[in-house]
């Protein structure tokens, strides 16, 4: 919704706040100003708004200028039409609610104008319509436009010549034919409630007016309207005829009924300002019974105290008080009457339907009050404790989003098809556990709780190929779901979470390398991805019990392009391409990758410890250890070997360069090894370096190793 600073401040002249500032206070109090854009020299600011669709009170200038007006304590200006005195006459045109449309029309005002005269807007309305980039049709539809925009309460014009008899509200006779303002033709049904004269239908009531009856050029005489309708009878007519219209969106969802009268004053004031008399007084029909259930609905008892209890501390030392809570209520439209010490009986303003309860007054004033000025508290009665997980969760989702992947959430629920397939080997193997069905499922394709998380991320993969997306790296941590049966395997006894991981990768750009070629990268991606997490960790045996090996992999995986990771000889994730039949059958654009790792076996270790020491003065030497190792010798392996050798001053090693030609050189790679040593109290001798050199060539021969010249 777009709104005018200018016209803002039309109805509360004594505003002197920023237009910036009254952005972020409006927002803070739950009126969300979503983007602010100067309009020029003396124009103010145009407002990007969202409404939420329970305040349809806010869905125009006047409601927002009220919220305000309570926000800074600000008196609001009144909306009060200026109307000349009417000829009177002896017969006031006839306007009835017909029995069958008893409580779907609460009220209907009508204003007979003549004389009028048809021709563009000026003034303020041309003003406002120019800014808002608002179309300007003429004076007398631009009328109703203004004040739907101005006050929120729609209205309508009609040429009164083209009215036979009188105003009837009633439902429309099956087959009923009716052509509106956007020049259609819509078949009416039984239950759709219509403005009709006595011959024809004139409108659909709170959706659109009809073309016969439109205002024109020519139009000399107007009946303008203003009124309540039902909201499910506004709905249901605008849902089966598929017309969405700014009237429709404000009937649906629940409009003043005290308004009416006040909206048709304001746009026949604008369309007499260009010529035109007023006959008679004001027809104004309603339903007492709707007016009970609305405008006069009964009073809510509040508490001050309730109201201090469950809004708590605030960073104020007064905190909330019983003079707060009246000022704010009563300048959002509230009557209050003091009952008691500290109970007040509250009558609630016809244009606030959305209030009902105590506790919804209570919201209303903690909102005015603004969330950001109560404590930062936690509750007393409850004890508020970490997971014992949360540091290890939080590790494992800073390091994914360090090595560029996104966090992604998927569907809590599965199909059957793809339980079958993706639930984890070793569990299947478990006789006594199952796939947990959901008692009454959505659909087959969310009829079981997942018991992986490999299906959702190949959803969400899918959805980013769809839409052209060739690059994507996301992860998901969550929760599987595995059924224990009970003794007779009946049903299923429990249900029993664990924690999983799942990686998904999809790619348009591999490099080759001396080690693999480009299609393989993704792969050795995901392998690294699954060294780099257990790292943050200290496993028993240290970085040599995570081992790989291409056996027992599932069958969502491809064969030969998917590998297991073990910790400690027992599987941690598993890892590769997906398989080329599923591949297929989910109509992927291009290769997809995945790897599921276990984090209820990794949360059982604990996190890698981060230590700082001081920089040493003494200077750092580099030595380089070039070797052809055979192809099964791992970096971990070559890594444990060293930090076997037990030397303090070993600061770093790491490979440098790796090089392979299977070709011309099977079986076997070249490393280039890098070590630096340094001591924190001395500068190194060459005896102490070359001695540590031997043992590092030595560690290295004995896993196999060639020194290269």
């Amino acid at each position: 919704m777009r709104v005018l600073t200018n016209w803002l401040r039309h109805y509360l002249p004594a505003l002197s706040v920023t237009d910036r500032q009254l952005a972020d206070d409006l927002t803070l109090r739950g009126i969300a100003v979503e983007g602010v854009h100067p309009l020029g020299e003396g124009n103010g600011h145009l407002f990007e708004m969202d409404i939420t669709t329970n305040r349809v009170d806010a869905m125009n200038h006047y409601g927002i200028a009220r919220e305000a007006a309570t926000i800074y304590d600000l008196p609001l200006e009144p909306l009060h039409p200026r109307l000349p005195v009417g000829t009177l006459v002896d017969d006031p045109f006839p306007v009835r609610i017909a029995p069958d449309a008893k409580g779907l029309c609460g009220r209907f005002t009508a204003q007979v104008l003549r004389g009028v005269t048809i021709g563009p807007s000026s003034g303020r309305v041309a003003e406002y319509f120019s800014l808002l980039g608002q179309k300007p049709i003429s004076n007398a539809v631009d009328a109703s436009n203004f004040v739907l925009i101005g006050m929120g309460h729609p209205t309508h014009a009609f040429d009164l010549d083209k009215i036979e008899g009188g105003i009837v509200v009633r439902l429309a006779r099956k087959g009923e034919k009716l052509r509106l303002l956007d020049d259609t033709e819509r078949t009416l049904e039984a239950d759709d409630l219509v403005v009709a004269d006595e011959k024809k239908a004139l409108a659909l009531a709170g959706v659109m007016g009809g073309w016969d009856s439109m205002i024109t050029p020519e139009t000399k005489n107007i009946l303008v309207e203003a009124a309540w309708f039902d909201p499910t009878s506004v709905r249901r007519s605008s849902r089966r005829h598929l017309l969405h219209t700014d009237a429709s969106h404000r009937f649906e969802r629940g409009a003043d009924i005290n308004a009416a009268p006040i909206a048709n004053g304001l746009v026949s004031q604008i369309i007499l300002e260009a010529g035109g008399k007023i006959e008679g007084e004001l027809i104004d029909v309603f339903d007492p019974e709707v007016s009970a259930r609305t405008a006069s609905r009964p009073a809510i008892e509040l508490s001050i105290n309730q109201v201090k209890r469950h809004l708590g501390t605030t960073i104020d030392p007064d905190g909330i008080t019983g003079g707060l809570v009246s000022r704010f209520l009563t300048s959002l439209g509230c009557e209050l009457v003091l009952h008691g010490i500290d109970i007040y009986q509250v009558k609630l303003p016809s244009w606030r339907l959305d209030l009902e309860r105590e506790i919804d007054l209570v919201e209303e004033v903690a909102r005015v009050y603004g969330y950001n000025r109560f404590a930062n508290t936690l509750p007393t009665a409850l004890p508020v404790t970490h997971s014992p997980a949360a540091a290890a969760e939080q590790a494992v989702r800073n390091r994914l989003l360090e090595l560029g992947y996104a966090e992604a959430i998927s569907s809590t629920f599965a199909s059957r098809e793809d339980s079958d397939l993706f639930y984890a080997p070793e569990a299947a193997q478990t006789a006594d556990k199952r796939a947990v069905d959901m008692e009454n499922p959505l659909s087959e394709e969310a009829s079981l709780l997942r018991p992986a998380l490999a299906p959702g991320m190949l959803t969400m993969l899918a959805h980013n190929l769809n839409r052209d997306v060739r690059e994507v790296r996301l992860f998901e941590q969550g929760q599987i779901f595995t059924g224990a049966a009970a003794p007779d395997a009946s049903h299923i006894a429990e249900v029993a979470e664990a924690p999983q991981l799942c990686v998904g990768l999809t790619t348009a750009s591999t490099q080759t390398t001396s080690l693999y070629p480009a299609e393989d990268a993704p792969i050795f991606e995901l392998k690294g991805v699954i060294e780099s997490l257990v790292s943050l960790f200290t496993p028993p045996g240290g970085s040599a019990a995570l081992t790989f090996t291409t056996e027992r992999t599932p069958a969502w995986l491809q064969p030969d392009r998917s590998a297991v990771a073990l910790l400690d000889n027992q599987p941690l994730a598993f890892f590769g391409e997906l398989a080329a039949s599923q591949h297929e059958k989910r109509k992927l654009r291009q290769m997809v990758y995945l790897a599921q790792l276990d984090l209820a076996r990794l949360y059982e270790l604990p996190l890698r410890r981060i230590t700082a020491r001081d920089l040493s003065r003494y200077q750092a030497v580099e030595r380089d250890f070039s070797f052809v190792l055979p192809v099964n010798i791992q970096w971990h392996t070559i890594a444990a070997a060293l930090d076997a050798l037990a030397i303090p001053e070993l600061r770093s090693r790491k490979p440098v360069e790796i090089w392979r030609n299977e070709k011309k050189y099977p079986g076997v790679y070249s490393l280039l090894l890098r070590t630096v040593f340094q001591s924190n109290d001395r500068t190194l001798r060459d005896e102490e370096i070359n001695g540590w050199s031997t043992r590092i060539i030595e560690a290295l021969t004995k896993l196999g190793g060639t020194q290269r010249a």
